[in-house]
């Protein structure tokens, strides 16, 4: 036996814990993968990723956010969503706020109906399995908008399945009535 203090083993210097990656957000990748995944086990990966990484806050307002392009254009109810978006952010026509945006699959969680002011509405789009965006978003030749979606919004809220529930999640944004 030596007498000598042995020298503390090197450690390979730490590089700072930033977002964890999205494998998702590559569309190649995500086709590759669900060729060899059945739908909930895609789902529930891509959802962990998203859960993992967090919002990325790129485009938090929903009237110019790259990613809900496909469903801006989409009509339902008789109007486009980007003029529904309008409508909010100008104070017209509150009672038809929730019914509209609810045909897109978005809740309204919290918006001022002050009659001066700007609206700053609060927009949570489901991004769960059975989500109604999802179809717009598989017609737009867009499989990974989950992903994409999470990259621009403000925050992601998920929402553990039960045995009665399934698992939810929501991707929140604004409408900064402020421009």
């Amino acid at each position: 036996m030596t007498t000598k203090k042995q020298p503390p083993a090197k450690r390979a210097p730490e590089e700072p814990a930033g977002r964890p990656e999205n494998p998702f957000i590559s569309t190649e990748f995500f086709s590759r993968m669900r060729d060899y995944t059945e739908r909930d086990a895609a789902f529930s990966k891509e959802i962990k990723a998203i859960g993992d990484r967090g919002a990325g806050k790129l485009s938090t307002d929903a009237r110019t956010a790259p990613s809900l392009e496909p469903l801006r254009g989409v009509i339902k109810k008789g109007l486009p969503l980007k003029d529904m978006f309008g409508r909010i952010v100008q104070g017209v026509e509150s009672g038809l706020w929730e019914p509209w945006l609810t045909s897109f699959g978005f809740e309204l969680r919290g918006v001022n109906y002050a009659k001066t002011g700007p609206r700053n509405a609060r927009l949570a789009l489901d991004i769960s399995l059975a989500s109604k965006a999802t179809t717009v978003f598989a017609n737009a030749g867009i499989p990974n908008w989950r992903s994409l979606v999470a990259e621009d919004c403000a925050q992601v809220q998920i929402e553990k399945p039960t045995e009665k529930t399934p698992a939810k999640a929501y991707a929140i944004f604004w409408l900064d009535g402020a421009d």
